[in-house]
């Protein structure tokens, strides 16, 4: 975990109000895992006083990548920081995903934001066996790939509306690939919204497939200091609760009371 005053890259709109931006940090960049995130403060002084959280879409030599949509006033500070400007940042955090072996056939279910960790679990993959899925709600909110620098990776789109890709959500093109005929067995990889977790965890536990999923939450500190982000954990658990920012944000499906969450 390492806490820096980093420099800005780069900072544009990619999509609707969806922003992409690259920050310099040699020793985060190199620490960086799929699945982890950094907090942000977006500007100096106590408005507003609270980091942000942001999953890390990538990295480029040192420059760590993430990708965010502006919904508040914090991220609308964000979205007007220039190449040369300054953001203390703290990470990376948290528990990532953990790679699959080459004995499955990894499926990466994404909805909307929830795409950004999963383009770094993607690259990191370089598989050409794995299938990718992301849903949005309308074709304003998709996040083009090629706009990001990134080639070669082309995922199913599902949107709600039916502007673009599947007309409907995205848990019913995982529902489609599942019953595709494979040589290996599927294992699940997915962060989204709540909903849409639900959903992608009832699908692979009622088949008995494995599933990490990458929970979206506020989060006030990101170290588990505060205890905000607490979770309810599955009822066999010795402990019954988590917490998103240091247990997390990746969890096993299993692990977790879907009924309570």
């Amino acid at each position: 975990m390492i806490e820096e005053s980093t420099e800005v890259v780069f900072n544009k709109r990619v999509a609707g109000n969806t922003f992409f931006m690259g920050y310099r940090s040699d020793p985060m960049a190199n620490e960086a895992g799929p699945g982890q995130f950094v907090m942000m403060q977006v500007r100096s002084g106590i408005d507003p006083l609270l980091r942000r959280p942001f999953s890390i879409l990538g990295v480029n030599g040192d420059v760590l990548l993430i990708l965010y949509r502006v919904v508040g006033h914090g991220t609308a500070i964000l979205s007007e920081k220039k190449p040369g400007d300054f953001v203390q940042v703290l990470g990376p955090l948290g528990k990532g995903f953990a790679l699959p072996c080459e004995a499955v056939y990894p499926i990466l279910v994404a909805g909307g934001m929830g795409i950004a960790p999963l383009i770094f679990l993607s690259l990191n993959l370089a598989r050409k066996d794995q299938q990718f899925l992301a849903g949005y709600g309308i074709s304003p909110e998709v996040v083009p790939l090629d706009q990001l620098g990134i080639r070669g990776l082309s995922p199913a789109i599902a949107t709600e509306d039916g502007s673009q890709g599947h007309h409907g959500r995205v848990t019913e093109l995982l529902e489609s690939v599942l019953l595709s005929a494979k040589e290996k067995p599927p294992a699940i990889f997915t962060c989204g919204p709540l909903p849409m977790l639900k959903a992608v965890s009832r699908i692979a536990l009622g088949q008995n497939i494995p599933c990490q999923v990458s929970l979206e939450s506020n989060m006030a500190c990101g170290v588990g200091a505060c205890q905000g982000c607490a979770v309810k954990k599955a009822p066999d658990s010795i402990k019954p609760y988590a917490h998103v920012c240091r247990d997390g944000p990746v969890f096993d499906a299993k692990t977790l009371d879907w009924e309570v969450i």
